[in-house]
């Protein structure tokens, strides 16, 4: 997979999706992005761009006055996307995942995440034992 550039108005677009737990028509995106850096009339510009970029998708359609419109979602979540930027760069191979995690891991301060992250990757381990042993 390649790196996604995201121009400011598709970052905006994105983060609000992201922050928002229901699939948003076109008008309820430009309502709730009030200091937006795009005009009204771009967003139908700004979402087909977005859909061709694998980024957001129609998840349904909804009842704006006398007519339907689409309403979008985000196909990942920020974490996802953010996560892909990373893996997709040209110098990221498995090698970097440790220092990628411990990056990470300085900014951990509950036990609760240190437990998780131990699940996580005993669950990987035995994942990988068990596809290694079938071969």
């Amino acid at each position: 997979m390649k790196q996604i550039t995201l121009t400011k108005s598709e970052r905006e677009i994105m983060d609000l999706l992201w922050n928002t737990d229901r699939p948003l028509t076109a008008t309820e995106i430009v309502n709730l992005t009030p200091e937006r850096t795009w005009k009204k009339s771009y967003i139908h510009l700004l979402i087909n761009s977005l859909i061709d970029k694998n980024l957001i998708k129609s998840e349904t359609l909804v009842r704006t006055g006398r007519n339907f419109g689409r309403a979008f979602v985000a196909v990942d979540t920020q974490e996802e996307f953010e996560i892909r930027q990373i893996t997709s760069t040209r110098n990221f191979s498995e090698n970097s995942v440790p220092a990628l995690v411990s990056v990470l891991m300085e900014s951990v301060s509950a036990p609760a995440v240190l437990d998780q992250l131990e699940r996580i990757l005993q669950e990987k381990k035995e994942l990988l034992e068990s596809t290694a042993s079938q071969k």
